[in-house]
C-alpha cells in the first residue's frame, strides 16, 4: 500500500463577521422604527432639537437608543476582552455558553440598567423626580449621536484593515473623551438636569458616573 502523505493546508480561512452586519443592521431598523413610529416621521435635526415640553413618547425612545448603545459597544470592544470569566463560562444553557460578546453584552446591559436605577432612585431620595425625566430625555439625544460614532467605529474596526491592538489605545482615549464631555454636557445643559445644589451634582458624578465605570472596567478587562 503507499505510505501516507501529510498534507498542509495553506487556504486561510477568512474570519466571519457577519454577525456584525446583522447586530449593526437592526440598530438601524431600531431607529428607523423609532423615528417614522415612536417621534412620528421627525426629521433628524428636529429630534436632535426638539424641547422637552414639546415632545411626545420619551420613554420608549430613551429604551430603543439605550439598547442600540449597549449593543454597538458590546460589539467594538468584546474582541478586546481578555477571556471570558471560568464561572461564567462554565454556565451552559441548551448546551450553549456565552462567547466574548455575549459576556460584554450582558455585562453592558447589567451596568446601564443597574445605573438608569440608581438614578432614579437618587433624583427620587433628594425630592427631585421631575427631573429624572428631563434627564433621560436630554442624555437620549447624547447617547444618540455617540450611537452612530460607534456603529461607525464598529464597521472600522470589523472591515476595514487597522491594527487592532494599537487601536485599543485610541478607542481608550475616545471613550474618555466622550466621558469628560458628557459630564461638562450634563452640567452646563440649558435644561439644567442635574440636581440644583453643587454637592448633589458632586455626589452624583462620583457615585453614578465614575464608579460604576470603574467597576464596569474592572469586570470585562480584569
Amino acid at each position: 500500500m503507499p505510505s501516507s502523505q501529510n498534507f498542509i493546508n495553506h487556504v486561510r480561512i477568512p474570519e466571519n463577521n457577519d454577525w456584525v452586519i446583522f447586530i449593526l443592521v437592526g440598530c438601524i431598523f431600531l431607529y428607523v422604527f423609532m423615528m417614522n413610529i415612536i417621534e412620528r416621521d421627525a426629521s433628524l435635526k428636529d429630534f436632535l432639537l426638539q424641547k422637552y415640553f414639546d415632545a411626545s413618547n420619551n420613554l420608549p425612545s430613551w429604551i430603543i437608543t439605550s439598547c442600540v448603545i449597549t449593543l454597538t459597544l458590546s460589539v467594538l470592544i468584546s474582541q478586546y476582552i481578555p477571556i471570558v470569566p471560568k464561572y461564567v463560562a462554565d454556565l451552559q444553557v441548551l448546551g450553549y455558553q456565552l462567547n466574548k460578546f455575549g459576556y460584554t453584552f450582558i455585562t453592558v446591559l447589567l451596568f446601564y440598567m443597574t445605573r438608569s436605577t440608581l438614578g432614579f432612585l437618587f433624583y427620587q431620595s433628594i425630592g427631585d423626580g421631575k427631573r429624572w425625566t428631563i434627564f433621560y430625555f436630554t442624555s437620549t439625544k447624547f447617547y444618540f449621536i455617540l450611537s452612530f460614532l460607534l456603529i461607525i467605529l464598529c464597521v472600522a474596526h470589523y472591515y476595514f484593515p487597522i491594527d487592532k491592538n494599537r487601536m485599543f489605545l485610541y478607542y481608550f482615549l475616545f471613550f474618555a473623551f466622550v466621558f469628560i464631555f458628557k459630564v461638562f454636557f450634563y452640567l452646563f445643559h440649558k435644561n439644567k438636569i442635574l440636581p440644583e445644589k453643587w454637592y448633589y451634582k458632586f455626589l452624583y458624578i462620583c457615585t453614578l458616573q465614575i464608579a460604576p465605570l470603574l467597576l464596569l472596567w474592572k469586570l470585562l478587562f480584569y
